[in-house]
């Protein structure tokens, strides 16, 4: 007799199969030999609600979640990984997928300034201070430049009027020329255009995750930057706190390894890299289990990490060496 675990896995599967037999007119043999791997993959299916076309796709992706669930235990075993990883939106995907999400693209442009690190709070989180706005999502759009652009601008604003606003991404994927739209993008030349073409409200200028032509509406402008300033390079990471003792900070990471892909809790202490290819938003710091950390805001949605946010360590993912924030 089938379990209860094992009849939902081959009712869910039947689910898929009906899903690819109709464009190949063949049927998907059921045995009661499913693996506990597929039983795991069916229940992924469900819960992310997972549709492919064929049978040969169903397949395809079914060997992506194997590969990812070899990465994930690899990662779990580790007893020097001081964070976690399991199974998300992106676990069926292949690398090359993957990376058109990571659209961070240039070097920071400009003036970097020496901080004061005398006086640093032991943390800072600007998420309970009221500066930062919803986890958002970039979609399929390599777009992560202007959400880090809008998240620091967002934080600045309600830091200078005492009013929370969310900003138009679209328009500085639509209308910041020296950024390529969904093929990536630098949040310096994003704060540059922002100088001369205030952002408009989310509201006003939708995001789409797609490039579009340019409709900013000029007397819609409200989200302001005079100038920026880039953090000066520390590995230790007591500058990138001293300009959160400001405010939200736009940073480069790099986001191609599993440890970050992959990402479920604790602190990223080893696995992740040093090559820049993604944009996010630094939004505070602080100690856990005895180890630094720097908060940070992604833009993949609330599901992702912990509600949408993962925590850094200071030499960790370059985090440190290509940080920006808008000033007044």
């Amino acid at each position: 007799m089938k379990s209860a675990a094992g009849v939902a896995a081959l009712a869910a599967l039947g689910l898929v199969a009906v899903n690819y037999s109709a464009s190949e007119g063949s049927q998907l043999f059921l045995s009661e030999r499913i693996t506990e791997e597929e039983m795991m993959y069916m229940k992924y299916v469900t819960e992310y609600g997972k549709s492919y076309g064929t049978k040969a796709e169903f397949e395809f992706r079914l060997d992506q979640f194997k590969q990812s669930m070899v990465k994930m235990a690899a990662h779990n075993t580790d007893n020097a990984a001081q964070s976690t990883v399991g199974l998300n939106q992106f676990s069926d995907w292949t690398d090359a997928e993957y990376k058109r999400l990571l659209g961070f693209k240039g070097k920071t442009t400009g003036e970097a300034e020496v901080l004061d690190t005398s006086n640093l709070a032991d943390g800072v989180n600007w998420v309970t201070k009221g500066a930062v706005t919803a986890v958002k999502n970039q979609g399929q759009c390599g777009s992560c430049w202007a959400f880090s652009t809008t998240g620091a601008v967002e934080g600045a604003m309600f830091l200078s009027t005492g009013t929370l606003q969310s900003y138009s991404e679209q328009q500085l994927v639509d209308c910041s020329k020296q950024n390529n739209g969904c093929n990536g993008g630098l949040m310096d030349y994003a704060f540059q255009y922002i100088e001369t073409s205030p952002l408009m409200q989310e509201g006003d200028y939708q995001y789409t995750a797609r490039d579009g032509s340019c409709k900013y509406v000029q007397s819609k402008g409200v989200g302001k930057v005079k100038a920026y300033k880039d953090v000066s390079v520390d590995t230790s990471g007591s500058q990138l706190k001293a300009a959160l003792a400001k405010g939200p900070v736009s940073v480069a990471i790099e986001a191609d390894q599993f440890a970050f892909q992959g990402y479920t809790g604790g602190v990223i202490t080893s696995g992740c890299g040093s090559n820049l290819d993604h944009g996010v938003l630094t939004v505070g710091y602080g100690t856990d289990a005895g180890q630094d950390y720097f908060l940070v805001k992604n833009s993949w949605g609330a599901s992702w990490g912990v509600n949408g946010y993962v925590k850094i360590a200071p030499n960790q993912c370059g985090i440190t060496t290509a940080a920006s924030y808008p000033t007044e």
